[in-house]
């Protein structure tokens, strides 16, 4: 399997996008294998739920019988940790994250609601996504305090809250590949046309779930000066050129959190034992206006069934016969 060139990956299929970079799209979320068959490698998330039988595929096309030594997250959000549980078992491996992150991971507790009033077409689908966390207890690991990443030498991690307490981007200085997760993405989820065409541009974490978006900006900028010639993200497709840089720089100085929603002027706040605040909810017209529809809709049916039961006994053959004498 030849390395790609990152702007023109085949979709639906494992793509290498740097040496030792596997870019593995896995329904709504993307997850990557660091490493070369034959020496040791690591998985960076784990998917959304119901991919383990395609991630288990896609290793085995890249590494065949071979098993990674260690899981790494980016953070624990439902999209991010599908399979994990079930391929940490099987493949009899530890999870490394941040420790900020580890209360969601080990069952302590869950992630706040997501915001659907943050606006946009996944946000509005975010109503029915799960934010309880999992529980990999005794497979978890902490990331090291020197920034080091297990099994997987040349990189080194970056802290990126904002989308999540313990969200962390991985980063290789000697060609700056950046793997950022959800710290921002590559696809314009607000808009059902450009989600399906996927083109490619920088765009705000996942609104729906970003629960802290001064952090957000400030972890852009924090990414963004890192210089990176190769992105990829948790959501959309890989980027690379030599005007990465600037395009990347130009996003962070521009950044402009929603306008409306939950989390755009409170912040959710937690600390190492999980949330300890989330910001009241606001109004929701969505459900009201889905309630009046329904209502609407009700009593449209009634006055139909109505009709239809007067109109059945006003031409009955008994009441037409006596019309027609």
């Amino acid at each position: 399997m030849s390395m790609t060139d990152p702007n023109h990956i085949e979709r639906a299929r494992v793509n290498e996008i740097a040496p030792g970079v596997w870019y593995v799209p896995a329904l709504m979320a993307n997850l990557y294998f660091v490493g070369r068959p034959g020496d040791p490698w690591v998985m960076v998330d784990a998917g959304t739920p119901g991919t383990t039988a395609w991630i288990r595929s896609a290793v085995h096309s890249v590494f065949g019988d071979q098993k990674p030594e260690a899981i790494v997250l980016t953070h624990g959000h439902f999209d991010h940790v599908g399979a994990l549980q079930e391929l940490a078992e099987t493949w009899d491996v530890p999870v490394f994250a941040h420790p900020l992150e580890m209360p969601y991971l080990d069952g302590r507790d869950n992630y706040p609601p997501p915001d659907p009033t943050v606006g946009g077409f996944m946000a509005q689908l975010s109503r029915l996504f799960p934010r309880t966390g999992v529980n990999v207890g005794h497979r978890l690991r902490a990331l090291p305090i020197d920034n080091s990443v297990p099994y997987m030498p040349g990189w080194r991690f970056v802290h990126t809250p904002g989308h999540a307490p313990g969200h962390v981007s991985f980063f290789r200085d000697e060609d700056r590949v950046l793997i950022a997760g959800d710290a921002f993405i590559t696809i314009d989820q607000q808009n059902p046309i450009r989600l399906v065409m996927q083109d490619r541009d920088f765009f705000p974490p996942p609104r729906y779930f970003t629960i802290d978006w001064d952090q957000s900006r400030d972890s852009v900028a924090k990414l963004a000066d890192l210089r990176p010639e190769v992105v990829v993200t948790g959501h959309g497709l890989p980027m690379s050129g030599p005007d990465i840089p600037a395009r990347l720089l130009d996003f962070s100085m521009h950044f402009q959190r929603p306008r409306n929603g939950r989390y755009v002027d409170s912040p959710a706040l937690a600390d190492f034992q999980g949330i300890y605040f989330v910001p009241p909810k606001p109004r929701d017209p969505v459900p009201v206006y889905a309630a009046g529809v329904a209502i609407a809709a009700a009593g449209l049916l009634a006055l139909g069934m109505r009709d239809r039961h007067t109109t059945a006994r006003s031409w009955s053959p008994h009441t037409a016969s006596k019309r027609l004498s």
